[in-house]
């Protein structure tokens, strides 16, 4: 059993009230620790670490925030086994994935926004009017309130916290309640590299979040979660007109042209379709193929899914792990038992009769647009496969659903990929690939998928505000 507890003001602190809430090994489906479980108390101590921080921090010139940022990112590197024993533990994704993928991954983070600290852009000095010269200066925003997912909760953990700590905000984190551990270990590597209160991590349930969003010193509040959630975050922060950063659901379109190269197509999205167990809020879950080559590609995609192997996190062979918790599960499980009559599941479509909450990599074709299954995020290892005509009909049906985060185009034409690259309507596009992200490039969406972005120049402006001075 590993038990977490809240990182406030550079100190590892039970709740206030002692209570705690199990943490579950999604690959067992057996308890495995606690995790405190925070009340209002807990969360004004953390917010208040973080406003008598502010000031400091603030006024702590670039390089040194970049210097220790770039400390903190060697600390995670170097830590890298126990923060895999932490997120595995927490998520059951598989262990050599983690370290390969995603820990490196996390690190270049830290460090591109460590660089970034020291390159706030303002606008030159000039004469907008005779005598009076004006300048844009960029300051930091305040306290923010920072909400993070189950699906990868170091790597959010670290979107959302580098950029705001780089532009000189303080930090109140709340992971989410079935996956702190990676979280909290993350500051605990910080905590000797930060000033006590610019980060701060306060574990607990939704009415913990609740209370955080509420507290009268958060001034801008920052979330990776679901549609709802980021609604009732929304309409709970307007009530004191904090500003927000919301990073919400995702179903990707993925759309294959007959001019396609099938076999690169086939073999890319068999791959990442499934990474993760599909819960990823960009995974290629609509995949939208030209009718001359539905059926083919149809065919050899759900051969190739067949062959992807669910396992536990020590499965050197396994190219997912469990979904994350029992209530996940339920969730595609459902979403399966109600296809309509003229859906059909091609590969897949069970859960696996082991311990754990595993489920087959799983492909369903003969949908129709309002169908739920195309409307909803399944965020399982689920993807649908419909055919269209032509350019028009495809374009429609990929934007034919609330969300607005990423899609992807597959063709060797040029101008087709440029055309699409316009119609679509999400904040990110990929022409002959998909997931892919980088440091320097935003991510975020459209629609119900919210609004700002993650990662680059303009996630760290994000957390930022402008302020004229005249002379």
């Amino acid at each position: 059993m590993a038990d977490s507890l809240n990182h406030i003001d550079g100190e590892e602190v039970p709740a206030a009230s002692r209570l705690t809430r199990s943490l579950i090994d999604p690959a067992a489906g057996l308890p495995h620790g606690t995790a405190p479980l925070s009340g209002p108390e807990d969360v004004d101590a953390a917010c208040r670490a973080a406003q008598a921080a502010f000031p400091g921090w603030a006024a702590t010139p670039p390089g040194l925030r970049q210097s220790a940022l770039l400390r903190t990112a060697d600390a995670v590197e170097r830590a890298a086994e126990a923060l895999a024993d932490a997120e595995v533990t927490d998520t059951g994704k598989p262990r050599a994935l983690f370290l390969r993928d995603e820990l490196p991954a996390i690190v270049d983070v830290l460090r591109y926004f460590a660089g970034a600290a020291r390159n706030l852009p303002g606008a030159a000095a000039a004469e907008y009017t005779p005598g009076r010269t004006s300048i844009l200066r960029r300051e930091p925003v305040g306290v923010c309130a920072q909400i993070t997912p189950w699906n990868y909760p170091l790597m959010m953990a670290v979107w959302k916290v580098a950029p705001a700590l780089a532009a000189g905000n303080t930090v109140v984190l709340k992971p989410s309640d079935s996956t702190p551990s990676s979280a909290v270990l993350l500051a605990r590597l910080a905590a000797e590299h930060l000033p006590p209160g610019v980060l701060n991590v306060v574990c607990g349930d939704r009415d913990t979040g609740r209370s955080l969003v509420a507290h009268p010193l958060v001034r801008l509040v920052a979330v990776t979660g679901s549609v709802r959630a980021g609604q009732e975050i929304a309409a709970a922060a307007a009530a004191d007109l904090k500003r927000l950063h919301l990073e919400l659901g995702g179903n990707a379109p993925v759309l294959i042209h007959e001019d396609a190269d099938l076999d690169d197509a086939v073999s890319q999205l068999s791959s990442l379709a499934f990474y993760n167990a599909g819960q990823d809020c960009t995974a290629a879950t609509r995949i939208l193929v030209h009718h001359r080559i539905h059926d083919t590609f149809l065919s050899a995609f759900a051969e190739r899914a067949a062959g992807r192997r669910p396992g536990a996190p020590d499965d050197g062979y396994a190219d997912f792990g469990p979904l994350a918790s029992a209530s996940q599960l339920a969730t595609v499980r459902g979403m399966l038992e109600r296809l309509p009559v003229h859906a059909e599941v091609v590969a897949g479509g069970a859960a696996l009769p082991r311990p754990g909450y595993f489920h087959q990599a799983t492909v369903v074709a003969g949908v129709r647009q309002q169908d739920e299954i195309v409307q909803g995020e399944v965020f399982g290892p689920v993807v649908t496969v419909q055919p269209f005509a032509d350019e028009s009909e495809a374009f429609r049906l990929a934007n034919g659903v609330p969300q607005g985060l990423a899609a992807s185009v597959w063709t060797r034409d040029h101008d087709r990929a440029m055309r699409a690259s316009r119609a679509l309507d999400t904040g990110i596009v990929w022409v002959n690939t998909h997931g892919t992200t980088v440091s320097e490039m935003p991510h975020g969406g459209v629609r119900h998928s919210g609004h700002g972005s993650d990662l680059s120049l303009t996630g760290l402006l994000d957390y930022t505000q402008v302020k004229h001075v005249m002379l």
